[in-house]
Parts: C-alpha cells; sequence; structure tokens
C-alpha cells in the first residue's frame, strides 16, 4: 500500500475516534493468525491446544478470534510455550510512524 494512502486511512479512522480500535484488533488479528499458522505446521489440534495450556478449548478459540480482544499476557504465554514459542512483547513510542525503525537499531 502506497504510504500516502496509509496515512489517508490512519487520518480517517483518527477522525472517527477508531484508530486505537482500529490498530488493536490488526495487532490481535496478526497475533491469532501466527498461532492458527503455528497450530497447523505442528498439527496441534484446539483440542490438544487446551490440553498443553491447561486450559478449555473454549478459550483456545477465543485466542484464535481475531474479533476476541479479552487475551492475557498469561494466556498469551501458555499458548506460545504450548507451541514451543517465546512470546515478544514490546513499548514503542507513541509518536513514531508505524513501520519505521530508528536508525543503527534492531527490532528484538
Amino acid at each position: 500500500m502506497k504510504r500516502q494512502s496509509k496515512d489517508e486511512l490512519e487520518e480517517m479512522f483518527e477522525e472517527l475516534g477508531e484508530l486505537e480500535e482500529v490498530r488493536a484488533l490488526t495487532r490481535k488479528k496478526v497475533l491469532a493468525d501466527g498461532l492458527r499458522k503455528a497450530m497447523k505446521s505442528q498439527k496441534v489440534t484446539p483440542a490438544e491446544m487446551a490440553r498443553r495450556m491447561g486450559t478449555s478449548r473454549p478459550t483456545v478459540y477465543r485466542l484464535l478470534d481475531p474479533a476476541e480482544r479479552g487475551a492475557t499476557l498469561d494466556t498469551l504465554e501458555r499458548a506460545s510455550l504450548a507451541l514451543g514459542l517465546d512470546l515478544e512483547i514490546r513499548l514503542v513510542p507513541a509518536g513514531r510512524p508505524k513501520g519505521r525503525r530508528q536508525s543503527g537499531r534492531r527490532a528484538a
């Protein structure tokens, strides 16, 4: 997507007061998609995932639902451990444009 179009979309959502909600839903969708792909590549069913996490299948389904934003840090950590993955969470300055890294620094 061209940078100008992206800026226009962000501006539109900001004017509507929905930019942060769109960003949160996007992050959840990316996370759910990553978990789903990892489960598929490892041939892990939701039932097996629930067993590994020590939780219920409905909890796993909520975690995989891109529209469900109620995942806790503990649930995300247990899901990543169940799949042999490391969970990385980072905080970045809010004023920095998304998608641009500061020069000389690499993402962890």
